[in-house]
């Protein structure tokens, strides 16, 4: 009887640790959104990088570019704000920031717009094949249109994937003006310790 109910109480923790609830921000993309892959050239460095170079570490995906007037900027800052909240945990993830528009996102001036937001940030280059390739495969929708006012158009969430590289929840509405900071936090917090 004892170790019936020693078994049943270790089964109850073990559910209870698994147990998480989600900002409302945050939507679980758990078996709906593949893997994190890709092969990009890091601003910062100048090399290609892929998924692999990124593996222990929670990796969020942003599409963007730097020339944009309110939504990136809204969302890598608070994202800083995020960071900070988190301590020390938030000093180990890493803001992929792939650009949609690379004619003018030339690597200077991608590794200065990512340096304006931290050492988190990762400026992500590639050519037009590797750009559409990747924002397929994460179902990102993207338009540049190059005219006298050149706009571009692009989706606006955050994948998050944990230290294997597996999807985990996507951030919707960090350009807001009072998003969940410590609720996102606690999830970032979370996919870290899995």
């Amino acid at each position: 009887m004892m170790i019936r109910r020693a078994f049943m109480l270790l089964a109850c923790l073990a559910l209870s640790a698994c147990h998480h609830t989600f900002s409302p921000q945050d939507v679980s993309v758990v078996g709906l959104v593949p893997d994190l892959a890709f092969n990009m050239t890091d601003v910062n460095t100048g090399k290609p990088v892929s998924a692999a170079d990124f593996k222990g570490k929670v990796t969020l995906l942003y599409f963007g570019y730097t020339h944009c007037p309110d939504v990136c900027p809204a969302t890598l800052y608070n994202l800083t704000r995020i960071f900070k909240k988190m301590g020390a945990a938030g000093r180990d993830v890493r803001v992929l920031f792939v650009t949609v528009d690379p004619s003018r996102d030339t690597p200077d001036v991608l590794k200065r717009y990512t340096s304006l937001f931290g050492e988190n940030f990762i400026g992500l280059r590639g050519n037009a094949d590797q750009i559409y390739s990747l924002a397929r495969r994460y179902r990102v929708v993207f338009s540049v249109t190059k005219t006298p006012t050149y706009t571009v158009t692009h989706s606006a969430a955050v994948y998050v994937f944990n230290p294997q590289g597996k999807p985990q929840f996507i951030i919707a509405g960090l350009d807001t003006n009072m998003p969940d900071i410590k609720g996102i936090a606690t999830d970032l917090t979370y996919v870290g310790k899995e």
